[in-house]
């Protein structure tokens, strides 16, 4: 029975996450969920205690989604330690992001709402902040070129494109795109070793 629940629980959080992207965040209502789920009316209410603790479910689950697998870390780990590995890591990460377009239009929706919202605005804060200490643990264990800032500033140069890929697809080509990643990584991490730019 626990199963069948925490699978009716993640199917109403994957719902929300496709009203945030539709509707933005007033339009996130428990009705709403049920009805883009297609369950029972009254049946969100049963499985979350008000709109906030549905919104930061769906934060939670929209960085589950976007996780990369085992098997895209198993790659990761195997491939040379260099700046043509880097970048085809971020190109990878950015029309992996952009592939789940529901879901980072949610995590838009569900900033936008944070500053409004105290409570959602710590608990999106300490999420960002884990991610961030996350990404740079991995990058650290990985091997690859370039330090904690260049992981940050990658981020934030990425997530912008992204950003414009998914609102504003047109103002970049996809070549411009990938010309974009290549630079970034070329621009914010030093080589290591006597190639050292």
């Amino acid at each position: 029975m626990v199963r069948r629940n925490d699978q009716r629980r993640a199917a109403l959080v994957d719902a929300a996450i496709e009203v945030l992207a539709e509707q933005g965040a007033r339009g996130l209502t428990f009705r709403a969920v049920d009805t883009e789920a297609a369950v029972p009316p009254g049946t969100a209410s049963n499985y979350f205690t008000n709109r906030d603790d549905l919104l930061t479910q769906a934060g939670a689950r929209v960085y589950e989604r976007l996780h990369p697998g085992e098997a895209a870390l198993a790659r990761q780990r195997t491939a040379p330690r260099d700046r043509d590995t880097y970048v085809r890591l971020m190109r990878e990460l950015v029309d992996r992001v952009a592939g789940f377009r529901t879901g980072y239009l949610a995590l838009l929706e569900l900033r936008l709402e944070a500053t409004r919202r105290p409570e959602l605005r710590a608990v999106l804060t300490e999420r960002v902040r884990e991610d961030v200490a996350a990404n740079v643990a991995h990058h650290e264990a990985s091997g690859l070129p370039g330090d904690a800032m260049a992981v940050k500033l990658l981020m934030l140069a990425l997530n912008w494109l992204i950003v414009e890929r998914l609102t504003l697809p047109d103002v970049f080509t996809e070549e411009e795109r990938e010309q974009l990643v290549t630079a970034a990584v070329e621009r914010i991490v030093v080589r290591d070793g006597p190639d050292r730019d």
